[in-house]
């Protein structure tokens, strides 16, 4: 029996998390701004320029799972998940400007560029705000990636390792300005900013390879198709084959295809009463799937088509 939740609630589900991402974000970019500055602290300011990027992200997310759970329609016939992908490619394309920045704003610390001094006696008030931000962003991402893992949206989790990667980056940052308050060297400031850009580009290349691959119509995961198998097989005592299965992800939706090889003699109304039964079965697993099904004539063992799942040379070994 299927538990999962419906489209419709899952959907909302999204959006409703999406929403809280943006309301995060918003929240934490103007503290770490007003503090970085407050301070003279690049780290914190290389952390509130992440955060910006996080904040794009977020509405970018909010959007984009909004556009996809619209219906079919005319101009869209196989949906609007290829929105998602789109927004997870732009988040992770984001990270990297954001790191881009990060790495420009350290590099002009450490060369003695910069125009404004630490004032270490605010160094409090950026510990704090550090704390506060890992915090939130645990919470929220942790949301982000049970409701993505659930729907299976790329544009959520994209989001969620956009907050995952500021919970690190925050906690370098923390603990780079204990460092400096324990030492009363400001040497650590540019260094955890630094090693901060070196973290969020590698979630950035990760998003951009997961991305990619579902813009191109890549088969879903190989643990997948080999359940998808499992279950046409369960039905194997009244077919004769299968053949030719296709899979690719288009945001959250899945599509899946194939040809079934049924018996030459079996009437019009067998094999549309088989064919529902499987697409039943497959969605009970697959719950965001479109199926399709193409029903041929079993030659009787005189092809190759369907190799190893020819169920009738199984039957009838010296045929």
């Amino acid at each position: 029996m299927n538990n999962s939740p419906d489209k419709e609630s899952l959907d909302l589900a999204k959006q409703n998390t999406a929403r809280l991402s943006v309301l995060s974000n918003t929240t934490l970019v103007l503290m770490k701004f007003v503090v970085g500055f407050a301070i003279g602290s690049v780290s914190i300011i290389s952390e509130a320029i992440h955060s910006s990027m996080d904040l794009i992200a977020a509405v970018i997310a909010f959007f984009s799972v909004r556009k996809s759970a619209e219906p079919p329609d005319t101009e869209h016939s196989f949906g609007h998940g290829k929105f998602e992908d789109i927004s997870g490619l732009i988040e992770a394309l984001l990270i990297f400007v954001a790191a881009l920045l990060i790495i420009y704003e350290a590099g002009v610390k450490l060369l003695g560029h910069e125009t404004q001094e630490m004032r270490p006696e605010l160094l409090i008030a950026g510990i704090a705000v550090m704390g506060i931000s890992a915090i939130a962003n645990w919470y929220v991402s942790h949301r982000l990636f049970a409701i993505a893992k659930e729907s299976e949206s790329i544009a959520l989790e994209s989001d969620a390792w956009h907050l995952r990667t500021d919970v690190y980056t925050s906690l370098g940052v923390f603990a780079g300005l204990i460092l400096i308050k324990l030492t009363g060297n400001p040497i650590f400031d540019p260094l955890v900013a630094l090693c901060v850009a070196v973290v969020i580009m590698k979630a950035a290349y990760d998003l951009t390879k997961r991305s990619v691959a579902d813009l191109i119509d890549h088969s879903i995961p190989a643990a997948d198709e080999k359940r998808i198998k499992e279950i046409i097989h369960q039905h194997a005592e009244i077919y004769a084959g299968f053949h030719d299965l296709k899979t690719r992800r288009s945001g959250p939706e899945i599509f899946i295809e194939f040809h079934l090889v049924v018996p030459g003699d079996i009437s019009v109304v067998q094999s549309h009463d088989l064919t529902d039964h499987l697409e039943s079965d497959l969605t009970t697993e697959f719950p965001r799937a479109t199926i399709t099904i193409h029903v041929e004539p079993c030659t009787e063992g005189k092809c190759t088509r369907c190799g190893e799942f020819c169920t009738f040379t199984q039957k009838h070994p010296d045929e």
